[in-house]
């Protein structure tokens, strides 16, 4: 076993006194082709091309000596000190750290970024750090060859956002392009590099930015919310002139908070919501940090929908359409609610096979067909009969009583 493992952070600029001290006593130094080509680096030193980090752990931890490690930015922030402090390994590690690549681009940027969400981007993750970037406004995406601007550029189709480009931190190759994200797949990008994509208010200076700072990383300042609690009455989001009209049983808060409950909307998350409404489910969904295409074919709810998450402060990409017809063109979601448009649009969701589907009925017969159209599907069903029954407390009698079934399919 390795006798002392040093991790030593590079972010272009020479290395500190405690880094050159290391490095000049090692006899074993794994990094990537740059690092190993550092003047510092012992010509005795046993060298190892940092290409899988769990290969260099073992390497390192079968090595009697010293061992140094170099990486870019700050090896402890999605970095490679997680894999060397696994315990199958046995290493103590010591970190060096430099400026970390995130930190660097924001900085070439001259934004704060304390509010702004991190991912990572790789050929297993793409798909839901583009749903980050759908339902945030300020987002560093740590980018890998095969998922890089382009590939980010190109799903996010109909979302209007600015990307900051910056390649080469720290060397003498360094640039930064700003783009928006219609313009991005037109270029060919070096790897690996970090992608700031930002929309909104987030483009000038950030939430917040002319008045207080914030209190927790990876939040809006303004967080948490004015409005506390899930499953708010529908007229919270369909407006003031809303408030006496009669809520179809779509929206009724209780069916809304066990739909939501089924769903488990969750970062990185894409879901549908199909004959959206009042958007209540859109925008809830959204307040949990998913990402949210709301389909509904009435133009006036459209753009209450859109009006009600500007005054919730998520992002929305609302689609005025007919369902099924509506969703061929969509990109593929992770869980769907289907709030109207019966058992073809149920049939249709399952044939794309999202992780979960949720939806309603009012009758048994009604049930019965959704229930048979996600069993055939390839789903199991769950079916539980919902009764609500609002009293007036002031004089303990019945306000409003709602009966409906709820479904969920999930993904055998």
């Amino acid at each position: 076993m390795a006798d002392r493992v040093t991790v030593i952070g590079w972010d272009g600029s020479p290395l500190t006194e405690a880094a050159r001290a290391a490095l000049g006593a090692a006899t074993l130094v794994a990094g990537a082709a740059h690092h190993l080509a550092l003047p510092e680096v012992p010509p005795g030193a046993e060298r190892i091309r940092l290409g899988s980090a769990a290969l260099a752990a073992r390497r390192i931890a079968g090595h009697r000596g010293t061992a140094v490690v170099l990486a870019d930015g700050d090896p402890g922030f999605f970095g490679v000190v997680r894999t060397l402090r696994a315990p199958e390994y046995g290493l103590e590690v010591e970190v060096v750290p430099a400026v970390s690549s995130v930190a660097a681009a924001f900085a070439r940027a001259g934004m704060p970024w304390d509010d702004a969400q991190i991912v990572v981007a790789h050929a297993r993750t793409l798909r839901r750090a583009v749903n980050v970037c759908r339902a945030h406004t300020k987002v560093a995406v740590l980018t890998s060859p095969g998922a890089g601007p382009a590939e980010l550029a190109l799903l996010l189709e109909g979302v209007h956002r600015t990307f900051f480009i910056c390649e080469a931190l720290g060397t003498d190759r360094e640039r930064v392009t700003v783009l928006t994200s219609d313009k991005v797949a037109d270029h060919v990008w070096r790897d690996p590099n970090v992608v700031i994509v930002v929309g909104g208010s987030a483009i000038a200076a950030g939430p917040g930015a002319a008045g207080q700072g914030g209190w927790l990383a990876g939040r809006d300042p303004n967080y948490p919310p004015a409005v506390r609690g899930w499953a708010l009455p529908a007229a919270e989001y369909t407006g003031q002139d809303a408030r006496s009209a009669p809520a179809g049983i779509a929206d009724f808060a209780q069916l809304r908070a066990a739909q939501l409950a089924r769903l488990g909307p969750r970062p990185g998350d894409l879901l549908w919501d199909i004959g959206a409404g009042s958007g209540a489910v859109a925008v809830e969904s959204a307040r949990f940090g998913a990402a949210v295409l709301a389909v509904e074919r009435d133009a006036a709810a459209c753009a209450r929908m859109s009006a009600a998450a500007r005054h919730f402060g998520v992002q929305l990409q609302v689609v005025h359409g007919i369902a099924p017809l509506a969703l061929e063109a969509l990109p593929e979601p992770d869980v769907v609610r289907v709030g109207g448009g019966g058992v073809r649009t149920v049939a249709a969701c399952a044939d794309r096979r999202p992780e979960r589907i949720v939806t309603h009925a009012s009758t048994r017969d009604e049930a019965e067909a959704v229930g048979r159209v996600l069993a055939d599907g390839g789903y199991a069903v769950e079916c539980a009969l919902l009764q609500s029954l609002e009293l007036d407390t002031r004089e303990w009698t019945e306000r409003e009583r709602a009966v409906v079934f709820l479904l969920s399919g999930s993904r055998m």
